[in-house]
């Protein structure tokens, strides 16, 4: 086993978000069960994190009780479910001793939000010496409001404002971001290809 899955915030507490019902992904759970039966059926580990918040009140508290995987993603048996309370999926979690005591060297990507946690795993995986393939697809995200825009305004509002980021320009930035320094780019049928 030297690859690895790593599927990062395919849980509940998204759903919750008024920002989700413009999600670039809404199929995220379809695409990472893609990744996840074509790594298991290479032998590769598949590994769940979960973002959590102890405390904050938000839905991703576990006191709320949102940290859990979204319906239709199934850890099988011996398949690690980690929780962070990090952007990334390394510091305050086991993951990087894990996947050296398994001889890992190179990871696959995918989850929620693209631009966040994905990336700063993919950043910070590459700077432990992985080789990371970025499963462009099998990661999502909603719009950016400006860092101006005001608070009291519903989000489905924001969407329509001019200088909100919208979804494409948001992975775009990330492929940018990402290829030829932390990652490669991939779709999910480029990485279940046999």
């Amino acid at each position: 086993m030297t690859s690895a899955l790593i599927v990062i915030d395919v849980q509940n507490s998204f759903l919750q978000l008024p920002d989700w019902r413009h999600t670039s992904r809404p199929d995220i759970v379809d695409q990472v069960n893609r990744l996840a039966e074509a790594a298991r059926s290479a032998g590769d580990a598949v590994v769940w994190v979960l973002g959590s918040r102890p405390g904050s009140g938000s839905v991703f508290d576990p006191a709320r009780g949102f940290v859990s995987l979204m319906d239709g993603v199934e850890p099988l048996a011996g398949e690690p479910v980690i929780t962070k309370n990090a952007h990334n999926a390394f510091t305050t979690t086991g993951l990087h001793r894990y996947l050296t005591q398994r001889g890992v060297k190179k990871l696959t990507i995918c989850g929620i939000r693209t631009e966040q946690c994905c990336e700063t795993t993919a950043r910070l995986a590459s700077d432990l010496g992985f080789e990371v393939d970025f499963a462009i697809d099998a990661t999502a995200t909603t719009p950016i409001p400006h860092r101006d825009a005001p608070d009291d305004v519903p989000f489905a509002e924001l969407v329509h404002d001019p200088r909100t980021l919208g979804v494409d320009e948001i992975i775009a930035r990330t492929e940018y971001a990402l290829s030829g320094r932390f990652a490669t780019i991939k779709t999910v049928d480029e990485l279940t290809a046999n």
